[in-house]
C-alpha cells in the first residue's frame, strides 16, 4: 500500500493512501513506524499501523479523562472494557500509566475522600463503600478515612441536624428523630454517632397547636368515644407520645 500524502492538522497527522483510504494518527505512530520516510507498506505493516493507532487513540482518551480529574484503576479498566478495547491493550495502557504514576489508587483514595469530606454531606461508611466499589485496597481506604476525624464527624452531624430542625415545621420529636436517623444512616454515619447527637435534640414545636388542628378536623366527623379513639389513634400515628396524647385529651376532650 503506497502513501501518497502525510499532512499535519492541529495535533494529528492525516495519512492518505493510493487507494483513497485515510488514517488519522498522532506523533507516536508516525515516529514508531517511521512513516515520514517509508512510502510503501505491506499488508502486515498496515495492519500493525492500524493496531498501534487504535492503541494510542485509546491511550489519549484516558489521558484526557485523567487530566479532568484523578481516576482509579477500576474506572479506567471499566471505561476501556466498555469501549471494547482488547485485553492486551488494556493491560498495556494500565501498566504504562502506573509507571508514570498517573494511576495510583492510594492517591485516588485520599483525593476522593477529601473531596467527599469538603464538598458533600456524606459520612465515613458511605465513602468507604464507594471506595470499595472502586476496588481500592482496604489499607488505602483506612488511611484515607483517617482524615475523617471524630471531631469532623461531630461537626458535620451538628450542622446537618441543625439545618433539619430549622426546616421542620410539623414533625414531633419522635417522627423528626426517626426520619433524621434514617437520613443520616443513608449518608453513611454510624448508629452510635447519630444517636448521640439526636438524643440531645428537643424540638420547640407548638405540639398543642398541631394536636388541636387534628382534633378540630376529626370532631366534624365523630363524637363521643369514637372521637376519643379516632383522635388517640391519629395522634399516635403522627408520633406524639402516650403522655402528650393523654394530657391533650384530658384538657380538650373531657
Amino acid at each position: 500500500m503506497k502513501i501518497t500524502n502525510i499532512k499535519k492538522t492541529k495535533n494529528k497527522y492525516q495519512i492518505t493512501f493510493d487507494n483513497g483510504e485515510i488514517i488519522k494518527t498522532n506523533d507516536h505512530v508516525i515516529v514508531n513506524s517511521n512513516l515520514l520516510y517509508k512510502k510503501n507498506l505491506s499488508n502486515k505493516e498496515l495492519a500493525n499501523l492500524k493496531e498501534e493507532n487504535e492503541y494510542y487513540e485509546n491511550y489519549d482518551k484516558i489521558l484526557k479523562m485523567i487530566n479532568r480529574k484523578i481516576r482509579s484503576e477500576y474506572e479506567i479498566k471499566t471505561f476501556l472494557t466498555k469501549n471494547e478495547v482488547s485485553k492486551p491493550d488494556i493491560d498495556k495502557i494500565i501498566n504504562k500509566l502506573k509507571d508514570i504514576n498517573l494511576i495510583n489508587d492510594e492517591l485516588f483514595a485520599e483525593a476522593f475522600t477529601n473531596d467527599k469530606i469538603n464538598l458533600t454531606l456524606e459520612g465515613p461508611y458511605k465513602i468507604k463503600k464507594e471506595l470499595e466499589d472502586h476496588n481500592i485496597p482496604n489499607e488505602y481506604i483506612e488511611n484515607a478515612l483517617s482524615n475523617f476525624t471524630q471531631d469532623l464527624i461531630d461537626l458535620k452531624l451538628e450542622k446537618i441536624i441543625s439545618k433539619k430542625i430549622k426546616a421542620n415545621t410539623k414533625d414531633t420529636d419522635y417522627i423528626f428523630k426517626q426520619k433524621t436517623f434514617i437520613y443520616l444512616s443513608n449518608l453513611g454515619y454510624s448508629r452510635e454517632d447519630i444517636s448521640n447527637h439526636l438524643d440531645k435534640v428537643k424540638l420547640n414545636n407548638n405540639l398543642e397547636k398541631e394536636m388541636e388542628k387534628i382534633y378540630n378536623k376529626l370532631k366534624t366527623k365523630y363524637e363521643g368515644n369514637i372521637l376519643y379513639h379516632k383522635l388517640k389513634q391519629k395522634l399516635y400515628s403522627k408520633g406524639f407520645t402516650v403522655e402528650e396524647i393523654n394530657n391533650f385529651i384530658e384538657k380538650t376532650v373531657h
